[in-house]
């Protein structure tokens, strides 16, 4: 999950095109990509958040160290203030 304070428009979108290939390329699948938002408790960083699924854990380590997305990287880091986790899925349990 990535939440950004965007500063630079025109900076992200050119993230946006150099960080794309990546994501296809390692199987990302995008859930939420949204900058409307109602903060319920606590505070909210940013004005855009994304989530992307990825098959596990390792396949979303992978992308995000992968020479590609390490490329597009600092494009991201220049246009906005971001933070990113890495969180495991949730399967509920079988009865």
């Amino acid at each position: 999950m990535l939440t950004e304070a965007i500063k630079d428009d025109e900076g992200m979108a050119a993230y946006s095109r150099a960080a794309a290939p990546s994501m296809a390329e390692s199987g990302a699948r995008p859930l939420v990509v949204d900058s409307q938002y109602e903060v319920l408790e606590g505070e909210w960083h940013g004005n855009r958040t994304v989530v992307l699924e990825f098959e596990s854990v390792e396949a979303a380590r992978a992308w995000y160290d992968s020479d590609a997305y390490t490329a597009a990287r600092p494009l991201r880091q220049a246009a906005a203030e971001s933070h990113m986790v890495l969180v495991s899925g949730f399967e509920p349990p079988h009865d």
